[in-house]
């Protein structure tokens, strides 16, 4: 009979897929779990197919998924879709066809993908954001989010489109204009929308930070903390001379008011429409608010790019010395800091101090550095050190942080100012214009205003019948749905037509996966606390800030709901990199490693590579080709390699599958051992043993642990079973079993074929994952190169902890050193213990 020499993944993937699911292994233990833990990978968008990226991420979950379920865990692994979002509703839009349909049929593809790849997931707890019995609870939350003051209705700047007569999402913004007509200029209109107050929570999210994620990256966290960005300062009055109104401005730098020569506001500042209507510069004013917030927050927050700014023609009133300032508009200002409005001190803040000449604003010194004068006139650049305060009324000669109290408490005396604590974070603007999303349950009545829907009357379902004309909002266009009877008072009533952002759907579904199937509530609070915390999140490290930040703050609120007991959702977080292949800009045409990108055309797909190479050669150079928090470089070369690694093990199980299921099943222990090279086959196993286990299990460095199982593989293949030995024979067929258990992880098809080869009872990914034993690993005895005169002219071995002594004197005693030596004179003598014996002689 022919021996197959290459692995027919085609046939065996499947066959062993096909018994897991028979026998439902991955299905998540009924019941409070015992020992449990909680794997999860960030749930995709269902674009319809897996890229390289997707493959990494999960096959990294899965790794340690597996792992775990060997080691007696209760494993909860499970897998849903974030189905909610703009693309499906822009290909509904271009084929004039509903997204639901487009968005099953995205799902059903990649499930198909997932089940290629042999991904253990529990597919009875699978949940889509899209889906009504998942958005119902959306619904529900967000109601008594409100019922506990946490949702807000205000207005605030979005992108419109005049032709649409919607408003876009900024990746619909193209260059300022809209993304479907391209000779239209998206108009930043203020309008209302709905506001979930996270800023409520900044300063536990903050402190939490500190107290409660040591096992999260550093990277994350200090994101995170940045993002927060809790500032101690002043809240200072300034008021509008042309409208009386107060303008408050939040400044960390009270000792600079007095310097103050300008204001500068965020284009998104709610009252610049207001300021300048009517005005003479209001069109110029408007069309520059537009192109500001088309620039995007890098390019605005970017210290190298120009400052440019338009002035509104008003005033601002400086409450220290009721001074006259010109407000502009400047790019650099943003509304996510203090209030959007800035008050500027060009000789101590460089920003200002650029703005200032350019604009030809005067700039006045008021903190001179200790022993020197600045002029403002010859400055070259600000004076932002600590000095002394000039030009500052009664608070001229002091230091200037004890300026920086002594102002703040005067102008809380005056009623002009306080002390406060500022965050950078800002109140989460939820509210969509969309149609693919949850719609907002809650009803406008021309008798009793904004009014919740019942909790017993949700879900509030999307229309299947909406037209997606490309104007308008779809959910406009079904007065069916749209026009409704007051819930209070039977009155006219007309439905919400924003949805929700989809971070709100992603930012508790990790609960849901504990309670998927619950209709009376979004989870049982038992089933929560059975298995929450996540115990490792993988993801990758561009959800730092929204999605990390907004599930942490979801995990607070339903706490203090009631819902759950604990205050962090996910114990260890494992960001992976991204998945790097050559490819040439099409911009700039450098050609170099880039992430994976259609633009680029360096994208590898994975169906083709499962097609040509297998699941596991896939999975195993995923995981073997860089440690999983580095970006990972594409190689062909390392492809092949894993295939031939793949092979060989293929070959070996054909070529000697016989001869390992003859040799029974019984472990070697290291008191059986007599013979040298038995010694260290058993140490192989063990140290291979150990080393998976901790690298996995621990570290999460699958490419030393997959290092440790081809290690392992090729001291199998060294050694050779004595004729006749019934232990040497068992001895090599308990290696090759156990080189099938600690591949399960990486390579699960090709660990079942193995097992099966060489005869394993059962299924190798029911085997309980095996431990090492201390005494196999000891080392008795060591082998020792001995050097003459800077050569190895022998070998000897001697007592692991032989001292210098000993191995002098059989480095002598060797017959084949000696004829080296004899009738020479040794003249040194060097030993580098555990490695080398040097002679010199002459």
């Amino acid at each position: 009979m022919a021996i197959e020499t290459f692995y027919p993944f085609e046939e065996v993937e499947p066959r062993w897929q096909r018994a897991w699911d028979e026998q439902g292994l991955w299905k998540t233990p009924a019941g409070a779990a015992r020992r449990k833990y909680y794997v999860l990978e960030q749930f995709p968008y269902p674009s319809g197919k897996l890229h390289m990226g997707h493959v990494r991420v999960y096959t990294i979950g899965d790794a340690i998924a597996r792992l775990r379920r060997m080691q007696g865990y209760d494993v909860l692994h499970p897998m849903g879709w974030d189905s909610f979002g703009l693309p499906a509703e822009n290909a509904a839009i271009k084929n004039d066809a509903q997204p639901a349909a487009w968005t099953e049929q995205c799902i059903a593809n990649m499930r198909e993908q997932f089940h290629r790849l042999g991904i253990s997931y529990d597919w009875e707890r699978e949940i889509s954001t899209c889906r009504d019995d998942y958005y119902r609870w959306n619904q529900w939350i967000f109601i008594r989010m409100w019922e506990q003051g946490l949702v807000e209705r205000r207005k605030a700047a979005v992108n419109w489109c005049p032709r649409c007569a919607t408003v876009l999402a900024n990746e619909q913004v193209i260059n300022g204009r809209c993304w479907r007509h391209e000779d239209t200029e998206v108009e930043i209109r203020p309008l209302e929308q709905w506001f979930l107050k996270i800023t409520d929570y900044a300063e536990e999210l903050l402190k939490d930070l500190e107290e409660k994620l040591g096992a999260w990256p550093n990277l994350v966290t200090a994101q995170q903390r940045n993002w927060i960005g809790r500032s101690e300062g002043a809240l200072v009055k300034f008021t509008v001379k042309e409208t009386g109104e107060e303008l408050p401005v939040f400044t960390t730098r009270p000792d600079t008011l007095f310097g103050v020569t300008f204001m500068s506001v965020a284009a998104e500042h709610p009252r610049v429409r207001e300021w300048i209507r009517g005005r003479e510069n209001e069109r110029e004013v408007q069309a520059f608010i537009n192109h500001v917030v088309m620039e995007g927050r890098a390019a605005r927050t970017d210290e190298a790019a120009e400052k440019k700014g338009i002035a509104l023609g008003i005033h601002a009133i400086n409450p220290v010395n009721e001074r006259e300032i010109p407000i502009y508009i400047a790019n650099f200002v943003l509304m996510e800091y203090g209030t959007g409005a800035v008050m500027a001190v060009p000789a101590h803040d460089q920003r200002d101090f650029e703005f200032a000449r350019k604009y030809g604003i005067p700039v006045e010194v008021v903190i001179q550095p200790e022993g020197k004068t600045l002029d403002a006139a010859c400055m070259e650049a600000a004076y932002v050190e600590p000095g002394v305060m000039t030009h500052s009324a009664q608070f001229d000669g002091l230091p200037s942080e004890q300026a920086k109290q002594e102002i703040t408490e005067w102008l809380a005396r005056q009623g002009k100012g306080e002390k406060t604590v500022q965050y950078r974070l800002r109140d989460w603007l939820i509210s969509r214009q969309r149609f693919w999303g949850t719609p907002i349950p809650f009803i406008y009545c021309e008798g009793c205003g904004l009014v919740p829907v019942p909790l017993e009357d949700l879900p509030v379902k999307l229309p299947e019948n909406a037209r997606f004309g490309g104007e308008g909002n779809p959910l406009a266009t079904v007065p069916e749905w749209l026009e409704v009877e007051c819930e209070r008072c039977g009155g006219k009533g007309r439905r919400e037509t924003d949805t929700m952002d989809t971070f709100f759907d992603s930012s508790w579904y990790y609960l849901r996966f504990t309670d998927p199937k619950n209709e009376r509530v979004p989870f049982d609070k038992a089933a929560a606390e059975s298995w929450m915390p996540v115990d490792i999140y993988v993801g990758g490290k561009e959800h730092a800030i929204l999605h990390l930040l907004y599930s942490r703050f979801f995990t607070k609120v339903l706490r203090d709901m009631g819902l759950v007991t604990l205050d962090e959702p996910f114990k260890q977080l494992l960001t992976q990199g991204m998945v790097l292949n050559t490819g040439t800009d099409p911009r700039t045409g450098e050609t170099k490693m880039f992430k994976m990108s259609k633009s680029i055309g360096n994208v590898i797909d994975p169906n083709q590579l499962i097609a040509e190479r297998g699941a596991d050669v896939a999975r195993l150079f995923i995981l073997f080709a860089s440690p999983p928090e580095k970006d990972l470089p594409w190689s062909e070369q390392g492809v092949e390699g894993m295939s031939r690694f793949v092979n060989r093990i293929w070959r070996h199980a054909q070529n000697h599958g016989e001869a390992l299921r003859a040799a029974g099943g019984g472990d070697v222990t290291p008191g059986e051992i007599t013979e040298e090279a038995d010694r260290a086959l058993l140490r192989m196993i063990h140290e291979a043993t150990r080393r998976v286990t901790h690298d996995v299990g621990e570290r999460f460095q699958f490419n030393t642990a997959i290092s440790a199982c081809m290690e392992l593989f090729n001291a199998i293949g060294d050694y050779a079973p004595r004729a006749g030995d019934a232990l040497s024979a068992r001895l090599w067929a308990m290696a090759t079993r156990r080189l099938a258990v600690l591949l399960t992880p990486f390579a699960p098809h090709l660990a079942e074929e193995l097992w099966q080869r060489v005869g394993g009872e059962g299924l190798v990914a029911q085997q309980a994952w095996p431990s090492w034993d201390e005494a196999a690993l000891r080392v008795e005895t060591i082998e020792i190169a001995v050097q003459v005169n800077g050569k190895v002219r022998g070998k000897v071995r001697v007592a692991a902890e032989a001292g210098e002594e000993a191995v002098r004197a059989a480095a002598l005693a060797d017959e084949t050193v000696q004829r080296f030596i004899d009738g020479k004179t040794i003249h040194k003598f060097v030993y580098v213990k555990g490695k080398l014996a040097s002679l010199v002689v002459k």
